[in-house]
C-alpha cells in the first residue's frame, strides 16, 4: 500500500494515499479503536447535509469564496449519495461529544473539495478542513443536529414497518372473528372468546405505540444553532441562521425549526431519552405478543407455517424461532434504554459529552426493531393458521364454561357436571344436554358463540 505523509504539531502520520480522511482522523482511529462499530450510514449522510447547510450559510453572508463553497457542497452531495461512506473510520464510541466524528467529516469533505478544484489529497491549500469546512461550527451542534435528523429518518422507516404489522393484525382479526377459543387468565381456563379478539388485542397497543412514536418525533424537529463565534458574524448572524435552516429543510425534506434556546440541544438530551422510551415500549409490547404466540403454539391452538427446517431432525410443524427472536430483540433494546438513560443523566453543566453512546444505542435499537418487526410480520404473524377444531375442543371441555352455565343450571348442578366431566373425560356441554338440563340449542345460545363474535366485532 502506498502512503502520503501528513503533519501536525505532534509529528507525522502515514495516510493511505487514496484516503479522503486526514491526520486527525487517523489519530482518532488509533485513540478510539474500541468497538469496531463505525458511524451509522444515516448519521454520516445527515452530517454531510448539516455541513452543506452551514457552508451555504457562510456563502450567503460572504464568509467564504464561492468556488470553495461550491466544491464543499458538491463534496457533501457525494457523501449523501453514498460515494464516500468507507472513508468514515472513527469508532462510534468516543470522548469529546463526537468531535472525532465531526473532524472525520471535515477532512473527507476538504480532500474531496480539493480534488474537485484540481488539488491533491492531503494538501489543504485550496480548501482547509477547519478554515473552510467547519467555519463557524462547533462539533456539539453538528453532532446534535445530525443526530436528530438521522433519528427522524430512521424512525420514519420504522413507522412504515409498524403500520404494515398493524394491518396484518387487523386482517387476521377479521379472518378469525368467527373462531371461538378458550380465554385464559392467570394461565388458567376462563370464558370463551373470539380468536379475532386475540389479534385485535395485539393491534391495540401497537396502534398506541405508533401514535406515541409520532408525538415523540416532533420533539426532534427543534434544533439549536450556536456559532463558534457569534461576534464573527456580527449583524449577519440572523441571516446566517436563516440560510442554514432553509437549506436544511430543502435537503432533508423535514420541517426543522430553530430552538428558542441556543444551547438546549447540547445541554439537555431528554428528547432522545423519550425516543428510547417509546422504542422500548414498542419492543416490550411486541415481546408480549411473541410470548402469547409461543404459548398458543404449545397448546396447538395455532401453527406458524414453517417453510424450511433449521433442525430437520426435530420435524417441527410450527416454528417458534421468530417469536423467540423478537423476545431477544426486546431484551437488547431494554438494555440499550438503560445505557441511554444513564448517559442522558450524566450530562454536566452546559454540555452532555455522551452523545456518541446515546446515538449509537438509539440507532442500533431502531435498526434491530425495524428489521425484527419486518421478520415478525413476514415469517410469523402472516404465517399463523388457527387450529379451529383444537380451539373448540378446549372450549367444550373446559371448566371455564362454569361461569356461563351456572346462572341457567344452578351452582350445585354445574358442580356435579364438572366432576363427572373430569372423571369421564366427556364434554361439559354434552353432559348438560345428556342430563337434560338444557337443549343443544339452548347451550349454543347460552355459550353465546354468535354473541361472542358480535361483541368482538365492536
Amino acid at each position: 500500500m502506498r502512503y502520503r505523509i501528513e503533519k501536525d504539531m505532534y509529528g507525522e502520520v502515514q495516510i493511505p494515499i487514496d484516503a479522503y480522511y486526514g491526520i486527525y482522523t487517523a489519530r482518532s482511529k488509533m485513540l478510539y479503536s474500541i468497538t469496531g462499530q463505525r458511524i451509522h450510514k444515516q448519521m454520516i449522510k445527515s452530517i454531510a447535509q448539516v455541513k452543506k447547510a452551514f457552508i451555504f450559510g457562510n456563502l450567503k453572508v460572504e464568509k467564504v469564496d464561492y468556488n470553495v463553497a461550491d466544491s464543499i457542497m458538491l463534496a457533501c452531495d457525494d457523501v449523501v449519495n453514498g460515494k464516500l461512506l468507507r472513508q468514515f473510520i472513527t469508532d462510534m464510541i468516543q470522548g469529546g461529544s463526537g468531535a472525532a466524528i465531526d473532524i472525520n467529516m471535515d477532512e473527507v469533505l476538504a480532500n474531496r473539495a480539493n480534488e474537485i478544484l484540481g488539488g491533491e489529497k492531503g494538501v489543504y491549500d485550496l480548501v482547509h478542513p477547519f478554515n473552510h469546512v467547519s467555519l463557524g461550527q462547533t462539533p456539539d451542534d453538528i453532532i446534535s443536529i445530525s443526530g436528530k435528523i438521522a433519528t427522524i429518518k430512521l424512525l420514519k422507516k420504522l413507522q412504515i414497518e409498524l403500520k404494515k404489522l398493524h394491518k396484518v393484525y387487523l386482517d387476521k382479526a377479521n379472518e378469525y372473528i368467527e373462531v371461538i377459543k378458550l380465554g385464559r387468565e392467570h394461565l388458567q381456563d376462563s370464558v370463551p372468546i373470539s380468536f379475532g379478539f386475540v389479534f385485535s388485542s395485539f393491534a391495540a397497543p401497537l396502534e398506541r405505540d405508533i401514535d406515541r412514536l409520532k408525538h415523540v418525533m416532533q420533539e426532534l424537529y427543534s434544533i439549536s444553532i450556536a456559532p463558534s463565534s457569534a461576534s464573527f458574524y456580527g449583524e449577519d448572524l440572523p441571516k446566517f441562521k436563516k440560510a442554514i435552516i432553509k437549506k436544511l429543510k430543502d435537503t432533508t425534506k423535514l420541517e426543522l425549526k430553530i430552538s428558542e434556546s441556543i444551547y438546549d440541544s447540547t445541554i439537555n438530551l431528554d428528547n432522545l431519552l423519550s425516543v428510547s422510551s417509546v422504542i422500548k415500549s414498542i419492543a416490550i409490547n411486541l415481546s408480549k405478543v411473541a410470548n402469547d404466540i409461543r404459548l398458543m403454539q404449545s397448546l396447538e391452538e395455532i401453527n406458524i407455517d414453517n417453510p424450511f427446517q433449521l433442525l430437520p431432525r426435530l420435524k417441527v410443524k410450527s416454528s417458534s424461532s421468530i417469536p423467540e427472536a423478537m423476545n431477544q430483540i426486546a431484551f437488547e433494546i431494554i438494555g440499550n434504554d438503560v445505557t441511554i438513560s444513564k448517559a442522558v443523566e450524566a450530562g454536566q453543566l452546559e454540555l452532555n459529552a455522551f452523545q456518541p453512546i446515546i446515538l449509537a444505542n438509539i440507532f442500533f435499537s431502531i435498526d434491530i426493531l425495524r428489521k425484527g418487526v419486518e421478520s415478525f410480520r413476514e415469517h410469523a404473524i402472516s404465517k399463523i393458521s388457527v387450529n379451529k377444531e383444537k380451539c373448540l375442543s378446549y372450549v367444550e371441555r373446559s371448566s371455564g364454561l362454569v361461569s356461563l352455565l351456572t346462572p341457567h343450571i344452578g351452582h350445585d348442578e354445574i358442580s356435579k357436571i364438572v366432576k363427572e366431566a373430569f372423571e369421564t373425560k366427556e364434554k361439559i356441554t354434552d353432559l348438560v344436554v345428556k342430563h337434560k338440563y338444557l337443549t343443544q340449542s339452548e347451550v349454543d345460545d347460552i355459550l353465546g358463540y354468535r354473541n361472542l363474535i358480535k361483541s368482538n366485532k365492536k
